[in-house]
């Protein structure tokens, strides 16, 4: 039980730290923007340009102003927190799956002569994850964690409907759907006592 309780709270404080330090860096990126006449700017995506397609990943941690920072970071730290609670090296894996499908999404759908950048479409891909993980891996307390998400962030769901010229419905969408891929994608295989009825603690 200690060794249990002990490599909980390790993985806790590692989630923690890790996004803390990945909000951290959103904003300090944003500052040198800021601070360099939005010289980041150009490294979001551009649809349907091949050079493009380097800047699936760096679109996905710059932002078009504070507000746009802002709004991402809590979400981001929460989702995020929660996903890392699950281990560092399958939340990578995840959120590199969702960065690349919204980025790729985003290149392959956004309107001609428009720029898109910003870390929503990892929020959503993050949403979608944790909400079909515990069905995916048949975890009760992974289920009741996602139904508790859907409560809380469901409204989420609006953010992928083509409302809002100014807001990249397409990389919500396929943030959202990368997430949900991640989870059958990245599904932990259930142990041989699981599959005979057998529950361990």
């Amino acid at each position: 039980m200690t060794v249990t309780r002990t490599s909980a709270t390790a993985r806790a404080v590692t989630a923690g730290v890790v996004m803390v330090a990945w909000v951290a860096l959103l904003w300090v990126l944003e500052g040198v923007d800021t601070a360099t006449g939005h010289s980041l700017d150009p490294y979001g995506v551009s649809p349907r340009e091949p050079a493009e397609l380097a800047d699936v990943v760096p679109s996905a941690f710059l932002h078009s102003g504070w507000e746009h920072v802002a709004s991402n970071s809590v979400p981001l730290l929460v989702l995020g927190f929660i996903a890392a609670l699950g281990g560092i090296r399958r939340f990578a894996a995840v959120v590199l799956v969702v960065i690349v499908t919204s980025g790729l999404g985003v290149w392959l759908t956004a309107p001609p002569d428009t720029v898109t950048l910003g870390a929503s479409g990892v929020v959503f891909g993050l949403f979608g994850y944790l909400l079909v993980r515990g069905f995916v891996d048949r975890r009760p307390l992974d289920i009741v964690l996602g139904v508790i998400i859907a409560a809380v962030y469901g409204s989420l769901l609006w953010g992928v409907l083509p409302t809002d010229s100014g807001i990249s419905w397409q990389g919500h969408l396929f943030g959202l759907i990368g997430g949900v891929a991640a989870a059958f994608v990245f599904r932990r295989p259930r142990r041989p006592r699981e599959q005979q009825g057998y529950v361990t603690v």
